[in-house]
This record gives C-alpha cells, sequence and structure tokens, in this order.
C-alpha cells in the first residue's frame, strides 16, 4: 500500500468509512481517483481485495478498448494526443477520458475557413472584431434559419442524455444531427478543437471536449451547440440533469436558467452592456452563488465570434485549465452551470433566436405550469 491521503484533504476507507491513509497501489499506476482507492490499514484492504480487483480489470478493458479504436487524451487544442492521463493537479473529482478521432463532414456542405487547418483566417483580423455590425434584413433572415437549426439540434443532443451514455455519445447525435440539415458543426478544428461540440460536466465551466467517460447519476451536463450553415452561425447552450440530482445543482441549473432570463428581459436599444453584468451578478449572489468572470457573451453572424462583449459580471474571478488547454474548470472544484443563447436586438426589445420550440424536450420542472407542479 501507497501513501495517498494528505492532512488538508482526508479520505474515507472505500470498505469500513473509517479516515484512510493509504492507497491502492495499482489504483495510483492506473490514476484513478483517490476516493475508490484509498483504505484505513492494510487489513481493510486484504478484505476488500477480491471485490476492489475488478475496478482494476474494467479499467484494463476499457484502456484496451480504446486503444484499439485510436482513442487518446487530448493535449494542447488537439495538436497533441497521448496515451497516458496527464498529470494535473485536479481541482474537483472530474478526469478526462480518451477522446475519439475527429469526425468527418461531408464533402457537399459549406464549411468555415478553419475546417481543414483548424486555423481561422477572416475571423481575427475582421473589423467586427472593432465594432457593432447592424445586420441587413437579409442577414436577419439566415441567422433565424440557422438558430432554429442549432436549437433542433441541442434539443437532439438533450434527447439522449441519461446515466451510462458517454459525452462522445451526445458529440456523435449533435454531429450526425447537423450534418443531415445541411450545417457544419462550428466547433469542428476551431483553433483545433477536436468535437462537434462542447459538453461540460459537473466543474467545468465550458469547452469541455466530449469523451468515453460516461455520464453517472447526479451528474449535471452543459451541452454548447454552434451550427454553420447558410453563411451565418447560431449559437446556444443549455445545461441539463443526469438522472436523480442533488438540490443544490438543481438550485445552480434553475438559477442560472433565471440569471440568463432577467438578463434578456432588459435588452433593447440603449441599454449597455454592463447594465447585463449587473442583472446575472445581482441574481446569482442573492441566491448564494457567483458569476464566472473569465468568458463572455459574443457577437455573432458570418463571423464564430466577434464585437461586442458582453460582460455578465461586475468584478474578475479566478478559473483553471486542464492540459488540453480547453477545458475551463472552476479553481474550488465546484459545480458550474451555464445558458446561453443567439439574440437579435430589435427597435422595441429582443428577439430570442435559439428560443426553445414547442417540441423541445420538457426537461426543466420550474417550466411546466403551475397545476402540472402540484399534481
Amino acid at each position: 500500500m501507497e501513501k495517498g491521503a494528505s492532512e488538508s484533504s482526508p479520505l474515507d476507507c472505500a470498505r469500513c468509512g473509517k479516515p484512510a491513509s493509504l492507497q491502492c497501489p495499482k489504483c495510483a499506476q492506473l490514476k484513478l481517483p483517490r476516493e475508490a482507492a484509498a483504505f484505513c490499514s492494510q487489513d481493510c484492504f486484504k478484505a476488500a481485495w477480491a471485490s476492489h480487483k475488478s475496478v482494476h480489470t474494467k479499467v484494463y478493458s476499457l484502456t484496451s478498448q480504446l486503444s484499439q479504436e485510436g482513442w487518446k487524451y487530448c493535449l494542447k487544442k488537439g495538436r497533441t494526443r497521448t496515451m497516458e492521463l496527464p498529470r494535473f493537479d485536479w481541482t474537483g473529482p472530474l478526469r478526462p477520458f480518451p477522446i475519439s478521432k475527429m469526425r468527418l463532414v461531408p464533402d457537399g456542405i459549406e464549411k468555415p475557413d478553419w475546417a481543414l487547418d483548424g486555423i481561422p483566417k477572416i475571423e481575427p483580423d475582421s473589423d467586427l472584431q472593432k465594432r457593432v455590425e447592424i445586420k441587413t434584413p437579409e442577414q436577419i433572415e439566415r441567422m433565424r434559419e440557422t438558430c432554429r437549426i442549432a436549437r433542433e439540434v441541442l434539443d437532439a443532443g438533450a434527447r439522449i442524455i441519461k446515466p451510462g451514455i458517454t459525452t462522445d455519445e451526445i458529440d456523435r447525435v449533435i454531429h450526425e444531427e447537423t450534418i443531415a440539415r445541411g450545417g457544419y458543426p462550428s466547433p469542428l478544428n476551431y483553433h483545433f478543437f477536436p468535437k462537434s461540440c462542447c459538453t461540460s460536466v459537473n466543474e467545468v465551466i465550458c469547452h469541455g471536449i466530449p469523451d468515453a467517460r460516461k455520464l453517472e447519476d447526479g451528474d449535471i451536463v452543459n451541452i454548447d451547440v454552434t451550427v454553420y450553415y447558410k453563411g451565418v452561425h447560431g449559437d446556444l447552450n443549455d445545461t441539463y440533469f443526469v438522472g436523480n440530482v442533488d438540490e443544490a445543482s438543481k438550485q445552480l441549473v434553475r438559477c442560472t436558467y433565471e440569471c440568463l432570463e432577467k438578463a434578456i428581459a432588459i435588452v433593447k436599444p440603449g441599454v449597455r452592456f454592463r447594465e447585463v453584468g449587473e442583472v446575472i451578478s445581482r441574481h446569482a449572489s442573492m441566491s448564494g452563488l457567483s458569476v464566472v468572470k473569465s468568458y463572455c457573451g459574443h457577437g455573432i453572424g458570418e463571423l464564430f465570434h466577434c464585437a461586442p462583449n458582453i460582460p455578465h459580471y461586475s468584478r474578475l474571478w479566478r478559473d483553471r485549465l486542464w492540459p488540453d488547454e480547453w477545458t475551463a474548470v472552476t479553481a474550488d472544484g465546484k459545480r458550474s452551470a451555464q445558458f446561453e443563447h443567439t439574440l437579435l436586438v430589435t427597435e422595441s426589445g429582443v428577439e430570442v433566436l435559439t428560443a426553445r420550440l414547442p417540441s423541445s424536450p420538457d426537461v426543466y420542472p420550474w417550466l411546466k405550469p403551475a397545476s402540472a407542479n402540484s399534481k
């Protein structure tokens, strides 16, 4: 047995629940979470060995299968891949799993300029990074169509969420549903991002990479979808419950949903960008939550990202990046939730281009009529 628990983060014995300071050496070699590999004594470890060793077999089986299929861990924004889990001071329980090969897009589908080599050419130097574009009626119609497709695609991914489904399976559905509608999944190969959507689980704030990890009962998962169609992008994301979720996570997701709704409610010509962040920060803090400050809303259209940047906060905060240089996680390992819409500012207010459809899956209890909730 190896010393595996520190005084600052005590663990419980996986067999009897007593304070544990020893770790299964094979689990340490396989880089499995310490929580499942900690024991209080050699006697407890020996008594648990008959059942505990099956954990190693399952890991070997998964690793062998993924190795044969070409799955590897993602490092350095997709440019480097390895069979070994990277060494990192993980902030929470979540770990990266290997990812599958990049999915293909048929030749007949219109593609953005990063599709082949991973490098956006027009976007970085566009003057729309410095000025806000007023969309033409023709652009707006294309945006409406693309955003509706993006909503349909996200809803398709949401429908398969359940314990045991991998985030890679979600990515497959998002990819196939996008292609079926004649669109290109905008994240695919954008600055070398290796997948067609982002799936951010539990403590992941955003830009999580779909992989071989199976969703577990009690998880929360955000799916972020952007579709490129008829020369414009439509972007949205929702956070979903996986099975039976604890009350704290339910409150986190509901409050996050409400933050976006309250922000949308004030959008109209003349509203200052900072007022959006003030509304969001106020509602989050009143619910005992904090706002992640390292990422913000953005303009969109013929460019994936452009002006204006819309802060949803009033002060800076901290987060951390995994070694893949994409996955942003909370510094304290606590859970994070996010919702996002593409909005069109109109003469009198706002139009939510990625709004839920009558066919959207019924997954949020607070959206049900009061009479239904009382039954």
